[in-house]
């Protein structure tokens, strides 16, 4: 999955040009970034400075206008539509910053929701869902819908709906930025933990100094372009 020298994520020269009307709008420029597989990396930088774009980009979300970016041995802007759909599916687990769990589903339902466009049986589908229950210690909060759920709790079933499928790399995107001090603190004690007890590969967006330090590199994000 990594490429020889053992990096999961390679980014060269990536520039991202969005176009509105006849004006163009650079948000990435010229970045180069490896991520080794088993890293857990933090990218900072201040509001703008295009961090999401390149959290987007690395999970095939969008594509480079320029650049390469390769992850997981795919060279992502050369696949077609739904072949990359297919690629996402089976190697990014996303972690978004306001859960995005579905009301009308229980816990376990919105967890599971990754695992309806495998050819898991149902059988399958509910053990997986019980062990990344278990994973984020919430394995009794299965039948609980997302209003039962504390923000904390509601952040931990969506790190369960990112895990159920085992991918090979998580994105987060200010995955504490909705939470207090204390559910912050379990929340990046839980992605440590999968770091390093289930050797996921993490890259996380944040602005909070506190978070950055539970990485292992840090990098710096300003106008488009990666501090040296």
């Amino acid at each position: 999955m990594a490429s020889e020298n053992g990096n999961l994520v390679e980014l060269r020269d990536v520039h991202k040009i969005y176009r509105r009307d006849r004006i163009e709008i650079p948000v990435l420029q010229g970045v180069n970034l490896n991520v080794k597989q088993g890293e857990f990396l933090a990218l900072m930088g201040p509001s703008g400075s295009g961090k999401s774009t390149l959290l987007n980009l690395i999970a095939g979300i969008d594509l480079p206008t320029k650049g390469e970016v390769r992850v997981a041995g795919e060279s992502l802007g050369t696949l077609a539509s739904e072949r990359l759909s297919r690629w996402r599916a089976r190697h990014v687990g996303f972690i978004f910053q306001l859960y995005n769990l579905i009301p009308v589903l229980t816990a376990a339902q919105n967890v599971e929701l990754p695992l309806l466009l495998t050819r898991l049986s149902g059988k399958e589908r509910r053990d997986r869902v019980k062990l990344a229950l278990e994973l984020v210690s919430l394995a009794d909060r299965d039948n609980h819908y997302p209003r039962m759920l504390s923000g904390g709790e509601e952040q931990r079933v969506a790190i369960a709906r990112a895990i159920v499928a085992d991918p090979t790399l998580l994105v987060a995107d200010e995955p504490t930025g909705d939470l207090d001090a204390k559910n912050a603190t379990e929340i990046l004690t839980l992605l440590k933990r999968l770091n390093e007890e289930l050797k996921k590969t993490i890259i996380m967006v944040t602005h909070d100094p506190h978070a950055a330090e539970r990485a292992h590199v840090t990098v710096h994000l300003d106008t488009g372009v990666l501090a040296p």
